[in-house]
């Protein structure tokens, strides 16, 4: 018996300007299946995401659901129509309650709220997702892996048809993908469709029943996923040979210590965390989402300042209590959350990349030298290759793995001694992220000190010199490389693992 599709897109084409977006882009989803799309950042994910949640509507082509076509003019329409979506960069509203967030998008006008019933059924959906969450909570203290669980909340809440997942895991754990991943097969036994985007390719081979390439906003194949291999889909993706993205195993680094950190802490948040940095080093920093690997970054850059412990710099006590004070003392950040802590989203490329080194273009009378900050914004768009018409895009139109460049731009023009990555490939495709892994050991060798926070245990020890884990917001031990496995990282990071000194 043949399925008919529940979501079709037949030759869709949309411009913005100048560039293609999507160009006669046809796709058929079917009910029941786990339907991956995977492709670069830039090959026009995001704006097909948005004509099927009726955020763009397209120039040609039609969407079709349930076998009838419709114009989706709103996120209103295509919820109507049973099509939720949740995207990369969790959108929560911060003054209202994880409960009222989950509804936000269901209540009636007018209706009387019944607060009771609201918080019961709340706590059925967290609960089906199988985390614990205060759904009373404010949402203006959740991190990004529990407003990423708001967010799959939210969409449940709305009886979808057809749920699509953009980059859902790029925040949490390895326990909690597996979570999610029970949740979808859930959905797919009660004949929901689920699209699935992620740049995870072990993800997809877990999860995925067709899998749909698409390249420079063209459709390049739809096949099984029994008929798949990640060489072929990777060449497929790039346009070359997975070959040119091979890793390289870093050296180990025997430079002299750069950053001694002792005893750091903060009140109620994390303690005791000690280790030495050398020139040329990176040292990654595993754990579980919660144990405070990013609340050790906000301290060292004095974003939010430790209260307990000693920092050290090339052999002299330092006070980081802003982020000044860092960055003048040659540490970087480039924070996990682009839009709270990285980019000023409504501002062009151009004045993004310049933002933490004004001072070196400012001319006569204390006015910016423009021409000096195209000229350094153009040799970064190059240098990263940032796909964008021009320095003068606005960021916020960028995909997330351009946004992502931006923000490693910026902090690289300060020319930094200690440049922390938290999360530094999140959301970024296969291709960016060996660009990404290129970039850290180039800065490695070249002898500056880096700090990397991930929870992609594969990148961490393919980047990694040494391996501080975390656990609780405790240091819970540090490996040698040699002597790091998925297998030894994740037992310190439970406690199921002997702590190891190196």
């Amino acid at each position: 018996m043949t399925v008919s599709p529940i979501l079709e897109l037949r030759g869709v084409s949309k411009s913005f300007a100048a560039t293609a977006a999507l160009r006669d882009m046809s796709l058929s989803v079917l009910p029941g299946e786990v339907h991956a799309i995977v492709g670069e950042n830039g090959a026009g994910k995001s704006t097909l995401i948005k004509i099927m949640t009726g955020v763009y509507q397209p120039d040609a082509g039609e969407v079709v659901v349930e076998g009838r076509p419709v114009v989706l003019r709103s996120t209103q329409e295509a919820q109507g129509a049973g099509i939720a979506a949740i995207y990369q960069e969790p959108m929560v509203f911060p003054d209202l309650d994880v409960a009222e967030n989950i509804f936000i998008s269901n209540r009636a006008k007018g209706a009387v709220m019944h607060w009771g019933a609201l918080y019961r059924e709340a706590e059925a959906i967290v609960a089906q997702l199988g985390v614990a969450l205060d759904v009373r909570r404010a949402a203006s203290g959740l991190t990004l892996a529990e407003q990423q669980t708001v967010e799959i909340a939210r969409a449940l809440s709305l009886q979808v048809k057809v749920l699509i997942m953009d980059e859902p895991t790029a925040s949490l754990s390895a326990h909690e993908v597996a979570r999610l991943m029970t949740i979808a097969r859930a959905l797919k036994a009660q004949g929901v469709a689920v699209i699935y985007i992620s740049h995870r390719l072990d993800e997809i081979f877990r999860i995925a029943d067709r899998v749909t390439v698409i390249r420079d906003g063209q459709h390049i194949s739809t096949r099984p996923i029994a008929e798949v291999t990640e060489d072929g889909m990777v060449a497929e993706m790039v346009g070359r040979a997975l070959e040119s993205f091979a890793m390289k195993t870093a050296a180990n680094p025997h430079g002299e210590v750069l950053l001694s950190v002792q005893g750091l802490g903060r009140a109620g948040v994390f303690h005791g965390v000690s280790f030495d940095l050398a020139r040329g080093e990176v040292l990654c920093l595993a754990g579980l989402v919660g144990a405070r690997r990013t609340d050790v970054a906000l301290a060292l850059f004095g974003i939010a300042p430790a209260t307990e412990g000693r920092v050290v710099l090339d052999g002299r006590e330092v006070a980081l209590t802003t982020p000044r004070a860092a960055m003048d003392h040659g540490i970087a950040y480039v924070s996990e959350d682009r839009r709270k802590l990285g980019l000023a989203m409504t501002l062009p490329i151009l004045a993004n990349v310049s933002l933490a080194s004004l001072r070196k273009l400012l001319g006569a009378f204390g006015l910016i030298d423009r021409k000096a900050e195209r000229a350094m914004a153009e040799g970064y768009r190059r240098q990263l290759a940032i796909r964008a018409p021009d320095v003068g895009t606005e960021v916020s139109k960028l995909s997330g793995g351009n946004q992502q460049k931006v923000m490693l731009a910026k902090w690289l023009e300060t020319k930094p001694r200690v440049l922390i990555f938290d999360e530094p490939t999140r959301g970024i495709d296969v291709g960016a992220k060996a660009e990404v892994h290129n970039i850290i050991r180039h800065l490695a060798a070249e002898g500056v000190a880096v700090l990397v926070i991930s929870s992609d245990l594969p990148e961490v020890l393919a980047l990694a010199d040494r391996v501080l884990v975390m656990r609780e917001g405790r240091q819970a031990g540090i490996l040698l490389i040699e002597q790091a496995s998925q297998e030894r990282v994740i037992g310190l990071a439970t406690g199921q693992g002997e702590r190891t000194a190196a």
